[in-house]
Parts: structure tokens; C-alpha cells; sequence
């Protein structure tokens, strides 16, 4: 009885489940989700196309599972609270999926021009792939090894002069603000002029 409520509940799970198949509408490959425009519904033509959501985790393929745009594909899927979802997506006949070229950024390996080894100060290579034995710590600032960073006299030196320059800016009017003044000083003798002139 027990095995017969068994195959009742799967065959209700199978139930629930219909083909579709079309193209993939779109799929993020850093987030390793998409969604798929379904044409066909269990081999009926369908009027307008019907969007279903695909996770990487359900691609049929190998390596790196993603979708390229536009790709066919066939697949199962399910109704569920947030709409529809696949369950298992494939190429055409169940075939592999061909997937997406592009790969995330985070999985390739990149250096910009900027990156220095933190041990040696030189260029091409990270701390623990520097030859050198451990250097002494140094401010990142002025390279001294007397101090850090969050110490540096020189940083701090320059800090002070821009919050000077700051300053000036904002207390000091430029040339433009100068104009500025004459013309209201202008207005406000024609206004006084003509308020006299009409008494």
C-alpha cells in the first residue's frame, strides 16, 4: 500500500509537469539565471510566446552552464508560485546546450595596470607570488617604513593643503561672483531710481 501511495504522489509529480520548447529570451551569466520564450506547449503552438524561468543548475551540459540568446531549446517544466519554471532544459532532441561564450568577469583572471605586490612594490605580481623574502611594512602613501598609511605626514600634509584650497574657493568669490555683485548692485539703483521717479 505504502509503494502504491508512493507511485501515486510520482505519477501526480509527472503529471504536473509539461514540454515545452523555444529560445532562450535572455540569461545573465553572472547570475546564472535567465528566462526562456516558449513557443510550443506540449506540442500544441501556442499564439503568444509564454516566458519561463531557468536556473543554470537545470541546463543539460558540461563545464560552465549557461544560455546563449536566441538558442533553441527544449525542456520540462513546472507551474509554480512564482510562474513558470524549468526543471530540466536541453538542445534541440536533448541534446547539450551550446551555451553562452561570455563567462563572468569574477572567473577571469584580470590585472590591471595598477596592481603591485604588496611585499615588494613591483609591478606583474601579487604578495604571495613575490621571490623576495617578507620586506618591511611600508605606508602605501610615501613608501616610508617608519609609519603607515593611516600615519603619513605627507598624506596628511596634503590633505590639509586641499581642505585649505576648499576653503578659499568657498570663502573668496572668483570672478564670476564679482560680475555677479556689480550687476545686482545695478539692478537695485535702476529699481531705486525708478521707484523716485514714479513718486
Amino acid at each position: 500500500m505504502v509503494t502504491h501511495g508512493g507511485s501515486a504522489q510520482s505519477e501526480e509529480e509527472g503529471a504536473a509537469l509539461s514540454r515545452g520548447s523555444g529560445v532562450c529570451k535572455w540569461f545573465n551569466v553572472r547570475m546564472g539565471f535567465g528566462f526562456l520564450s516558449m513557443s510550443i506547449r506540449d506540442g500544441a503552438l501556442l499564439e503568444q510566446p509564454l516566458d519561463v524561468f531557468v536556473h543554470q543548475s537545470k541546463l543539460h551540459m558540461e563545464g560552465f552552464r549557461s544560455l546563449r540568446e536566441g538558442e533553441d531549446v527544449e525542456f520540462t517544466f513546472k507551474k509554480s508560485s512564482k510562474g513558470l519554471e524549468s526543471v530540466r532544459v536541453t538542445g534541440p532532441n536533448g541534446a547539450p546546450c551550446l551555451g553562452s561564450e561570455r563567462r563572468p568577469k569574477s572567473n577571469q583572471k584580470r590585472r590591471s595596470k595598477g596592481d603591485r605586490c604588496y611585499n615588494c612594490g613591483g609591478p606583474g605580481h601579487h604578495a604571495k607570488e613575490c621571490q623576495l623574502p617578507p620586506q618591511p611594512k611600508k605606508c602605501h602613501f610615501c613608501q616610508s617604513v617608519s609609519h603607515m598609511v593611516a600615519n603619513c605626514p605627507v598624506k596628511a600634509q596634503q590633505q590639509q593643503q586641499q581642505q585649505q584650497q576648499q576653503q578659499q574657493q568657498l570663502t573668496s568669490p572668483g570672478t564670476q561672483g564679482m560680475a555677479a555683485l556689480a550687476i545686482n548692485e545695478e539692478e537695485e539703483q535702476s529699481h531705486a531710481t525708478l521707484s523716485e521717479n514714479s513718486e
